[in-house]
C-alpha cells in the first residue's frame, strides 16, 4: 500500500513504524472474512481493512471526526485478522498507534472520557477494585438486568490452599489485577498441579498489572511505567535463576510478550524487557514441557474449551490446551467458530456493551451446541464475560484439571 505521510504524522514518535506496517497491506480483503465485528455489522468501516484505511487517511492528512474514532473503538483487538493475513500485517500495534493519535486530536466525550479514567483507575487496582467487586455481588440480585450481567458473579468453590513444599525448580507468576478476586483458585490450583510435577510457582509482590489496561485505553506511557515496574520486581529472581515468568491469564501473557518490543528503544530497559519477554510463558508451554506420567485425572465431564484470542492468534497457542485435557483422558466437545472472539476483550464489554453481549451469546451457543458439563478457558476476562450470562458455568482449564486430580487421590 502506497503512503504519503503529512508533515504532522511525520512528527508522532512512532511514525515511521506506522507507515511500514501500511506498507505492508496489500488490502487484499481476507482480513474481513474472520473479522466479528464485520460479521456483525457488515460495515467495511467495522473491519481491519477499513479501519486500515481510516488510520492511513488520518496519518496522510485527511479530516477525522468522532465517526472515525468509533469505527477504530469498536475493534475487539481480537487479532484474529493477523491469523488470516497473508502478508503478516502487524494490524494490532497500527491500532494501538492510530487510535492513541486519533484520541489527541479529537479527544472524547466527558462521559467516555470518565467511563475510560474509571476503569483504569478501579482494575488495576486491587485495593480499589476488590471491595467495589464484594459490593456489587452483594447487590446483583436486585440490579436491573443491563447493570447486573456486568457484575460478575461470586467464585463459586471453596478456596484452595497453595503447596508449602519446596523444590529445586522454580517459575515465577503473575497475580494480575483482577484475576485474585474473580478466580482466587485460578493460580492456587497451577501451583498445586506444578508442585506434583517437582515445581515452585512464586508469585513477586512487587508485581503489579501488567499495563494491558492502560495501553489499550491509549495510556501508553502509564502502562509502560507499570511494565518497567514488573520488569524491576521480576529481575533479581530471573538472576537467582527462577525460568520463567508463568502467566495463567493469556490477556496478560500476550502483553508481556510485547514489553521487548514496547521498550527497545529504552536505553536503560530494552534488554530486560526483550529477555522479561523471552522468559514469559503461558502455563500451557510448560505443561507440555513436562512428564506428565504422574498426573492422573479421573473425571467423566464433558468439557466444551474456548480458546481466548490472545491465546490463539497472539501466543500463538492454539489448539495446545485441547491437545493436552485430551491427552489426559479429558472428553472435549467440539466447538463450532472456535476462532472467533467472546467479546470479553478487556474492557470491551463495559466500552462497547451492546456488540459485547451479541458475541458473548454467539460464542456460548456454540460452545453449548454438545451440552458440555462445563466451559474451560485460559484468560479470566472471558471467563468472567461468558460467566456473566449465568448459562453453562465457565472456569479455567487448570482449576478443572486439578480437581480431577484430586478426586482421583
Amino acid at each position: 500500500m502506497q503512503t504519503n505521510l503529512s508533515d504532522e504524522a511525520k512528527k508522532l514518535p512512532r511514525a515511521k513504524e506506522a507507515e511500514e506496517i501500511l506498507r505492508s497491506c496489500v488490502h487484499c480483503g481476507f482480513c474481513t472474512a474472520t473479522c466479528p465485528t464485520y460479521q456483525l455489522l457488515g460495515d467495511e468501516l467495522d473491519g481491519p481493512r477499513g479501519r486500515i484505511y481510516l488510520i492511513k487517511n488520518f496519518l496522510e492528512g485527511a479530516d477525522i471526526s468522532r465517526e472515525t474514532q468509533q469505527h477504530l473503538d469498536r475493534c475487539l483487538s481480537c487479532r484474529n485478522c493477523e491469523t488470516t493475513c497473508p502478508s503478516g500485517v502487524e494490524y494490532h500495534t497500527l491500532l494501538d498507534i492510530g487510535r492513541a493519535a486519533i484520541e489527541d486530536k479529537v479527544g472524547r466525550p466527558l462521559v467516555e472520557k470518565f467511563t475510560r479514567n474509571t476503569l483504569r483507575h478501579v482494575i488495576p487496582n486491587p485495593i480499589v477494585f476488590t471491595p467495589l467487586l464484594k459490593t456489587g455481588q452483594w447487590l446483583r440480585p436486585i440490579l436491573p438486568k443491563a447493570l447486573k450481567y456486568k457484575i460478575p458473579l461470586a467464585a463459586p468453590t471453596k478456596k484452595l490452599n497453595r503447596p508449602d513444599t519446596l523444590h529445586t525448580r522454580t517459575y515465577l507468576v503473575l497475580e494480575g489485577c483482577v484475576q485474585p478476586s474473580l478466580s482466587p483458585n485460578t493460580n492456587a490450583a497451577a501451583a498445586r498441579v506444578l508442585d506434583r510435577l517437582g515445581i515452585n510457582l512464586v508469585s513477586i509482590r512487587e508485581a503489579g498489572c501488567c499495563g494491558a489496561v492502560d495501553y489499550h485505553l491509549n495510556a501508553h506511557e502509564r502502562a509502560l511505567e507499570r511494565a518497567k515496574k514488573n520488569i524491576d520486581a521480576w529481575w533479581p529472581s530471573i538472576d537467582a535463576g527462577a525460568e520463567g515468568i508463568i502467566q495463567t491469564a493469556s490477556g496478560c501473557g500476550a502483553f508481556i510478550k510485547d514489553y521487548g518490543h514496547l521498550l527497545k528503544h529504552d536505553t536503560d530497559y530494552a534488554h530486560k524487557a526483550k529477555r522479561i519477554s523471552e522468559l514469559s510463558v503461558d502455563l500451557i508451554e510448560v505443561l507440555l514441557n513436562e512428564n506428565l506420567e504422574t498426573l492422573k485425572p479421573d473425571t467423566n465431564a464433558r468439557i466444551a474449551f474456548h480458546c481466548p484470542c490472545t491465546l490463539q492468534h497472539a501466543l500463538k497457542l492454539n489448539g495446545k490446551v485441547e491437545s493436552l485435557l485430551k491427552n489426559l483422558g479429558f472428553s472435549l466437545t467440539h466447538v463450532e467458530n472456535s476462532h472467533l472472539c467472546c467479546g470479553s476483550a478487556g474492557t470491551y464489554s463495559i466500552t462497547q456493551p451492546k456488540l459485547s453481549i451479541q458475541l458473548r451469546d454467539n460464542k456460548l451457543d456454540a460452545l453449548e451446541k454438545e451440552q458440555p458439563d462445563v466451559i474451560a478457558t485460559a484468560n479470566i476476562g472471558c471467563q468472567t464475560h461468558l460467566n456473566s450470562a449465568d448459562r453453562t458455568p465457565v472456569l479455567h482449564w487448570i482449576e478443572i484439571l486439578e480437581r480431577a486430580l484430586n478426586d482421583h487421590k
